[in-house]
This record gives structure tokens, C-alpha cells and sequence, in this order.
């Protein structure tokens, strides 16, 4: 009964609503809502802070719930350990990425998959501050995101390949279409770029400032897959992490420019150091290992001309 009053802590922590804690549970509210005060009296604190509706957790539930999240993320560990002793790993793999990294994630979850058919991946994109604060609380197992991150400090880190970034076109103007296009090349082309609130386009903003460059940006939008769109049916260009290119069929007449100086950094799954880790930590970490994952990415480049 304890790790089950455990779960509904984390369902009512999670949802904020008690009716919502309960229907995600499974259970009806009273259910609950009744586990929930017997564990306060095995405890002899109150947790939570309650009138017409839920409206927090006291300061003690606070602290209890940080010991939830570690009780909860070990019963998984447990759970999945003996489900390996018996030759057979199952539970699920939860997985956060930021956005433009979305496109790299199969070369990651097929192989675990294949390799352990009784896994299910929960995959989620997620701002790189989330995805950090997720890994904390132990609501994900791994994230894939950008290693130069100084938040990422005491986190165990795996690099994967170095993004490169490209100028995405459809059928482009002939005058583009050289080894070495520069930044200062790209002023006043059409572009379509991801929303200026993610990480990935501070970058490009901060490459064009430093060759002077005010772009002509036509369209924003947070979906690499609408850039795409855009470029193919809209005539408009894009700067893009070459890695996205592994989620689209090139078209002949779509090509990707390498931009000079490069735009570049170090992409890779991280996780929160814990000993033990989980079974299926483990298992998706050594695969990762096994990835090269660099000159998958690099060939999308010279095989877009």
C-alpha cells in the first residue's frame, strides 16, 4: 500500500486536482483522497494544505515529496531489475529532447526497441530548462539536449555528434550555390525561422549579428516540420541544425548549404547520477555508445547538392 499512496502523492503533485490525481490513477477520489490522509497519519504530518479544492503542499509535503520522487524512481529501478533477472526488461523509457532534436531521437529508440521489444518510450520535447528540471525530479530517465549548458554541471553526459547548422533552399538562386556560403550571403533571402524564444534560435540570431547581418525573417514558427513545409511550398529559405535533415525525404530540388563560419555545438544525452541507475537507463545508455551518429548527419549535407 506505502509505493501506492506514493503514486497518488505524485499523481495530486502532478495534476494539481484531486479528481484529475484520481482519474490518472485510476482509482475513484475518495480512494484517494483517504490513502492520502492515512499516509499523513503514518507520518504524523500533514502534506497537504486543503479547502473547497487542493491548493498545496505545506512545507513539510514539500520536503516529503522530494523523498517521494527518489522512493518512486527506486521502486521503478527494482520493478525493472527483476524484470531483467527474469530475461525480460520491460517498463518505460522516458526520454526528453529539445525541439530541433527531435529528428535524431529514432536512431536512439529504435535500436533499444528492437533490442528490448517489452520497453515503451515515452518521448516529450521540451524547452532545455524543463527538460533539466524534469531530470532533477526524476521524470525522465535521459535527455537529449546541447553539453556546453552550465546547468548541465553534476549531470552523467554522453556526446552523440556535433550539430552543424545549414541554409535549408528549394531550388536557390545559382549565385548560392558554392563551398563556402557565408552568413553575410544569406542578408536579404526570405527566411522562415524557428520562434525567438528557443534556444536554437538565439544561435543563428547571435551568428548573424556578428557578420552584421539583419535577417529578412518572413515566418516564425516553433515546428521544425512547418520550416520544412515552408522552404518545399513557400519558396522561402531556412537555417536549420543539419540533423533535422534525418526527418525529411530531400526532394532533388531541396538542398542544404553548409554556412561559413560554421555554427556549431556539441549535442549528447545526459542524465542525473544516481546509483544505482535503472535497468533501462542502463540499457538505453550503452546503446547510445554504440551510435555514430556524426557521419549519419555530415552525408545529409553533400547529398542535399
Amino acid at each position: 500500500m506505502f509505493i501506492r499512496q506514493i503514486h497518488y502523492l505524485l499523481a495530486l503533485a502532478k495534476t494539481r486536482h484531486f479528481g484529475r490525481a484520481a482519474e490518472a490513477s485510476h482509482v475513484s477520489q475518495p480512494a484517494l483522497s483517504n490513502a492520502i490522509q492515512h499516509l499523513e497519519e503514518e507520518l504524523g504530518v500533514t502534506l497537504i494544505r486543503r479547502g473547497q479544492r487542493f491548493e498545496g503542499f505545506t512545507e513539510e509535503g514539500e520536503k516529503v515529496m522530494q523523498w517521494a520522487r527518489i522512493l518512486a524512481q527506486d521502486w521503478e529501478g527494482m520493478r525493472q531489475a527483476a524484470a531483467q533477472y527474469r530475461r525480460q526488461l520491460t517498463g518505460v523509457l522516458k526520454i526528453g529532447t529539445i525541439p530541433t532534436m527531435l529528428a535524431a531521437t529514432p536512431l536512439l529508440t529504435e535500436p533499444c526497441q528492437a533490442a528490448y521489444p517489452g520497453v515503451s518510450v515515452k518521448l516529450t520535447s521540451l524547452c532545455a530548462e524543463e527538460l533539466i528540471r524534469q531530470l532533477d525530479r526524476f521524470e525522465l530517465d535521459l535527455g537529449l539536449t546541447y553539453l556546453d549548458d552550465p546547468r548541465l554541471k553534476g549531470f552523467r553526459i554522453l556526446p552523440l555528434y556535433r550539430e552543424r547548422h545549414v541554409l535549408l533552399a528549394r531550388n536557390p538562386d545559382p549565385r548560392l550555390m558554392k563551398s563556402r556560403l557565408g552568413w553575410n550571403e544569406v542578408e536579404g533571402l526570405p527566411l522562415c525561422l524557428l520562434t525567438q524564444n528557443m534556444q536554437n534560435r538565439h544561435l543563428i540570431d547571435a551568428a548573424f549579428r556578428e557578420a552584421g547581418v539583419i535577417p529578412r525573417v518572413m515566418l516564425e514558427t516553433d515546428s521544425i516540420f512547418a520550416l520544412y513545409a515552408h522552404v518545399c511550398g513557400a519558396g522561402l529559405y531556412s537555417v536549420v541544425p543539419h540533423s533535422m535533415l534525418n526527418a525529411f525525404e530531400m526532394h532533388r530540388e531541396v538542398i542544404a548549404l553548409p554556412l561559413a563560419p560554421e555554427l556549431s555545438r556539441q549535442v549528447g544525452l545526459v542524465m542525473r547520477r544516481q546509483n544505482p541507475s535503472t535497468p533501462i537507463q542502463d540499457a538505453a545508455w550503452n546503446i547510445a555508445q554504440t551510435l555514430d551518429l556524426q557521419p549519419r548527419f555530415d552525408a545529409l549535407i553533400t547529398a542535399a547538392y
